[in-house]
């Protein structure tokens, strides 16, 4: 017999959504001080914890998670207020809903008959780094527009997208849209003020680098909670001389930024 179950999505006046499985990780953060722990709770690599972190603070206009010092294996790590906040909604709200549930199934007698009862499409991307942001400002050419997206007060991501495609996305200033760019799209550099052609320079710090066989995953603080992630071959990595704490700049072209408007 078919059992009735559901997940909850938090929404607010857009169509933005936050699952509950994602507030598990930070659950396992409140509840181990550490991130290492968490991962090890969940059955989850270190690395996948921190990839999931990244992207709840990209995707978050105020900070969840503090990040902790003590290399990639130790140090406290605490949520914010805000990310604790959120932890005690959801857990009301999950405990309200696990209610609804039941109250619900103890109702329905014929649910295996039932078909296409519910269907939910969720956003699957190959993308890395996704920002979510709002538009700020719009230059239109004959041809191409040019997107202006803040995602913190202080950082701004540069889109170029054809004229046909910001009038078919409806997209105008104010608009929140989420901005996509693949790891592979993005390259480093050291030092600042670079003269190269990309319009989206970001200065920051290697938060963490993975060495592969082939390639080295590099994820760069920008600050503000918000974390680029890049991917560069291991002779590149060698050249540069990239470690942990190193001081680097990403920079990617405007026309690499995929937006969803959202």
């Amino acid at each position: 017999m078919a059992i009735l179950e559901g997940e909850i999505w938090l929404r607010d006046n857009t169509t933005n959504k936050l699952a509950l499985a994602q507030i598990g990780l930070l659950q396992a953060i409140l509840e181990t001080g550490s991130i290492s722990a968490a991962a090890k709770q969940l059955g989850i690599s270190y690395k996948t914890a921190w990839e999931r972190l990244e992207r709840l603070n990209n995707l978050s206009k105020s900070p969840l998670v503090l990040r902790a010092a003590g290399g990639s294996k130790g140090g406290g790590t605490q949520l914010t207020d805000y990310g604790q906040q959120l932890v005690r909604g959801f857990a009301e709200l999950e405990e309200q809903h696990q209610q609804f549930l039941q109250s619900l199934n103890k109702q329905l007698h014929c649910l295996d008959d039932i078909t296409g009862f519910v269907k939910h499409s969720t956003l699957q991307a190959s993308a890395r780094n996704q920002f979510l942001g709002n538009i700020s400002a719009l230059e239109t050419g004959a041809v191409n527009t040019e997107v202006l997206i803040d995602i913190t007060e202080s950082l701004q991501i540069v889109a170029i997208v054809t004229e046909r495609s910001r009038a078919d996305m409806a997209l105008v200033v104010g608009e929140s849209v989420l901005a996509m760019i693949k790891a592979s799209s993005v390259t480093l550099a050291l030092g600042e003020d670079l003269s190269v052609s990309a319009r989206n320079q970001f200065s920051g710090q290697i938060a963490r680098l993975e060495r592969g066989s082939v390639n080295s995953d590099v994820s760069i603080d920008l600050g503000n909670s918000k974390t680029l992630s890049a991917i560069i071959t291991n002779r590149s990595s060698d050249q540069l001389e990239l470690c942990e704490s190193l001081p680097v700049t990403a920079f990617f072209k405007a026309s690499s930024v995929i937006l969803i408007r959202v």
